[in-house]
C-alpha cells in the first residue's frame, strides 16, 4: 500500500495571499526569516489579513538560511507562550521548514530533536494548530511536502525531517513573492526544482499518481527557467507553478542520492567559510548522479523517458541519457552554476582550489560518504550505493570526472 498526500487546501494565482482573510482561529504566530518580505510588504499584507479574519497576530522573525536547531527551539518556545491555532510561514524554505519543526515541538514539548528526525515517525499534529505555508521561493516547495531540513551546526550536518504529518494544511502559491527573487536565487531553487522532478521520477517508490506531476515539471522548467533567470517575469510565475508540481512529486515519491549529498555536504566546511547552498549542490551533482544510477536498467529506462519528453532526441537509450546529463550540463552553464565542486566559490574565492579546498575536502571525504549513505534519501534511489561507492560519487562531484562504475 501506498499513500499520496498534500494539503487540504492550495491557493495559487497572483494575489492569492489574500486567502488567508478566509482563515478561522483565534490567534496566528507568523513565521519569517530575513527582511525581504518585510521590505517588500508582503509581511504586512500577512498580517492585516490574518486581523481582518478576526486573529491576534505574533511575529517570529529573523529565521536564518538553513535554519539551525536552536532557531526551532527558540520558535517552539515562542509558540508555548503564544499558544497560537494557526502556525503561518511565509518566505523561502528555510522560514517555512524551520515553522514545521517548530510546529512539532509546539504540538509535543518533550520531544527531542533526534526523534523528531526519525523518519515518519512524528506523532500526530493538529491537536494544537493548523499550519500554512506561503513560499517566496521557486525551489523547495516545502509549501507542500512532508519534509523540512533542519542543520546542526555543531555538528556540520543538515537533517532532513520526513513525515506527512508536517504536509501544510494549506499552501499558498502566489508568483508575486516570487518576483522579489535575485538572480542567484532564481538559478539555485530552479535546479532544485529540476532535481525534485527528476529524482522522483525515477524514485523506487514512483507511481502513476506521481509521475504525470514529475514530467509536467520538468516540462515545464525546461521551458522557462533560463528565461526567468533572464528576468521574464511571466516565465517566473511559471516557475512558482513548476516548482510546485515537483514538490507534490517528490513528497509522495521520495528522491535519492543527490539530496543526500547535498544534505552531507552542505554545511560540513563551514568552518573554512565554505558553505554549498542546497540548490547548486543539487545542480551540480545531478548529472553525476544520472550516470551512476543509469546502470540501473529500470532507472536507465526512465531517464530515457524525461529526454522523450524534453525532445532532446537520441536513439538509443544510452544516447538519450548522454544527452540529458548534456543538457542539464549547459543549463547550469547558462544559470552560472559550476559543474563541480572544486570550482564551487572560485569567483568569490579566487584561490587554487576554490572554496572547498582539495586537501580538507579528501580528509572529510570518508565521513561526508558514510552519511550520505544513511540518510532518508537514500533509500529511494534506482541504485543503493556502498560507502565506498559513495565516495567514488563525490570525488567525481569534486573533480568533474566521469563515472564508470
Amino acid at each position: 500500500m501506498a499513500r499520496f498526500t498534500l494539503p487540504r487546501d492550495l491557493y495559487h494565482g497572483k494575489g492569492s495571499i489574500e486567502a488567508l482573510k478566509s482563515f478561522s482561529g483565534k490567534k496566528a504566530m507568523v513565521c519569517v526569516g530575513g527582511g525581504s518580505m518585510k521590505r517588500f510588504g508582503f509581511l504586512d499584507k500577512v498580517e492585516s489579513y490574518l486581523k481582518e479574519a478576526g486573529m491576534e497576530v505574533e511575529i517570529f522573525e529573523g529565521i536564518e538560511s538553513d535554519p539551525s536547531v536552536e532557531t526551532v527551539m527558540r520558535g517552539a518556545d515562542a509558540m508555548l507562550k503564544f499558544q497560537p491555532d494557526w502556525i503561518v510561514a511565509i518566505g523561502g524554505g528555510s522560514p517555512i521548514d524551520a515553522a514545521k519543526a517548530m510546529w512539532i515541538k509546539y504540538e509535543y514539548p518533550e520531544i527531542t530533536f533526534e526523534e523528531m528526525c526519525k523518519v515518519f515517525g512524528i506523532p500526530s499534529l493538529r491537536k494544537k494548530a493548523h499550519f500554512c505555508a506561503i513560499s517566496s521561493t521557486s525551489g523547495t516547495a516545502t509549501e507542500v511536502t512532508a519534509f523540512s531540513i533542519i542543520t546542526d551546526y555543531e555538528k556540520g550536518i543538515k537533517y532532513p525531517i520526513a513525515d506527512f504529518e508536517i504536509t501544510p494544511d494549506v499552501a499558498i502559491v502566489d508568483p508575486d513573492l516570487a518576483e522579489t527573487m535575485p538572480q542567484k536565487l532564481v538559478a539555485h531553487t530552479g535546479m532544485d526544482a529540476m532535481t525534485h522532478a527528476i529524482e522522483a521520477y525515477v524514485s523506487t517508490a514512483n507511481s502513476d499518481y506521481t509521475d504525470p506531476l514529475a514530467l509536467h515539471a520538468i516540462k515545464m522548467i525546461q521551458k522557462h527557467l533560463i528565461n526567468s533567470y533572464n528576468g521574464d517575469m511571466n516565465a517566473r510565475d511559471a516557475m512558482h507553478n513548476a516548482q510546485c508540481l515537483a514538490g507534490m512529486a517528490f513528497s509522495n515519491a521520495l528522491l535519492g542520492i543527490v539530496h543526500s549529498m547535498a544534505h552531507k555536504t552542505g554545511a560540513v566546511f563551514g568552518d573554512y567559510g565554505a558553505h554549498i547552498i542546497h540548490g547548486a549542490a543539487n545542480a551540480m551533482y545531478l548529472p553525476k548522479v544520472i550516470a551512476y544510477n543509469a546502470k540501473d536498467e529500470t532507472a536507465a529506462a526512465r531517464y530515457a523517458v524525461i529526454a522523450d519528453e524534453m525532445k532532446l532526441g537520441g536513439n538509443t537509450t544510452e544516447e538519450k541519457i548522454a544527452l540529458l546529463i548534456a543538457y542539464l550540463r549547459n543549463m547550469n552553464k547558462q544559470l552560472n552554476i559550476p559543474l563541480c565542486i572544486k570550482n564551487y566559490g572560485k569567483d568569490s574565492y579566487p584561490t587554487e582550489e576554490g572554496f572547498v579546498p582539495e586537501k580538507v575536502f579528501l580528509e572529510r571525504l570518508p565521513q561526508i560518504a558514510k552519511l550520505a549513505v544513511e540518510d532518508a534519501c537514500t533509500g529511494s534511489n534506482p541504485r543503493q550505493p556502498s560507502v565506498a561507492e559513495m565516495e567514488k560519487i563525490l570525488k567525481c562531484c569534486y573533480y568533474d570526472t566521469e563515472i564508470d562504475f
